[in-house]
């Protein structure tokens, strides 16, 4: 397979699909097994599947977080046709962005908060892109991990709030033997550190309450960004090693109706 970089190319053979079915799958590439979920999930319910591989700028605030994004193109392409795709589309930044980020899609609640919060302007690039690749792939549906479930919420209702024809699908987080989310930016811990990030999930499930949990990872080495609890899940965000993690768990029966409590540490 060769990954599609030039739009009018794809926009010619996206007219050409007819009637069928296509599925898609956003990524920033970096594939992994939680990826590969997806497509073949994709590819179960669809009769194309389409999987984008677009290091996205905008929702990075740090310059050395963008550079350090590991870019392996030509492996996620392997990657992604034996896990059933049938596109790879791989634009340019300013095939993506012509108006260079003058126009950009905004929410004003949910993205105010926990990553939010932490990552000022993530949320508007995140939704920006997409929305332009929803334009450009035109999916009956597209498939989101809820690993970053803040993100899956926000897609959803960017969707129904703009009457968008395409059905978004959460899909269970993937995780390592010893239950940690998998995560492209996982290959950046030191053995060690990847050792300890074992606990963010372990603690996470298995403390009382958000401030425990908080004081948990704390004694364990973490820089503790939030522990939440909202949407009926408790959250997470820690740094390790200088890498950032995120996670999320579902809350308990009967715990769902606690939504908004939290402890953050900025």
């Amino acid at each position: 397979m060769t990954p599609i970089v030039d739009l009018a190319e794809w926009r010619r053979l996206r007219d050409g699909l007819g009637d069928a079915t296509v599925g898609f799958v956003p990524t920033m590439g970096a594939l992994h097994d939680g990826h590969l979920a997806l497509i073949r999930r994709s590819a179960a319910e669809n009769d194309l599947t389409v999987v984008s591989v677009f290091v996205n700028a905008t929702q990075f605030n740090s310059s050395a977080d963008l550079a350090a994004y590991p870019r392996t193109l030509a492996e996620d392409v392997r990657l992604a046709a034996a896990a059933g795709a049938d596109h790879v589309l791989a634009p340019s930044h300013a095939a993506v962005y012509p108006d260079g980020y003058r126009f950009r899609v905004t929410e004003r609640e949910i993205a105010a908060v926990l990553e939010g919060a932490h990552r000022p302007g993530h949320f508007d690039g995140v939704l920006t892109v997409v929305l332009k690749l929803f334009n450009l792939v035109r999916p009956h549906r597209a498939y989101f991990g809820e690993k970053d479930y803040q993100q899956y919420l926000l897609v959803r209702g960017m969707v129904e709030a703009l009457l968008l024809p395409v059905a978004v699908v959460p899909c269970p987080t993937v995780r390592d033997a010893d239950g940690l989310a998998l995560s492209s930016r996982n290959v950046r811990l030191s053995q060690a550190a990847r050792a300890q990030a074992a606990l963010l999930p372990a603690i996470l499930g298995g403390a009382p309450s958000p401030e425990e949990a908080r004081q948990r990872l704390v004694e364990a080495g973490f820089e503790v960004e939030y522990v939440a609890e909202a949407w009926g899940r408790r959250l997470a965000a820690v740094v390790i090693d200088g890498v950032r993690l995120i996670d999320n768990l579902p809350l308990p029966a009967g715990d769902e109706a606690q939504m908004t409590r939290r402890t953050e540490c900025d």
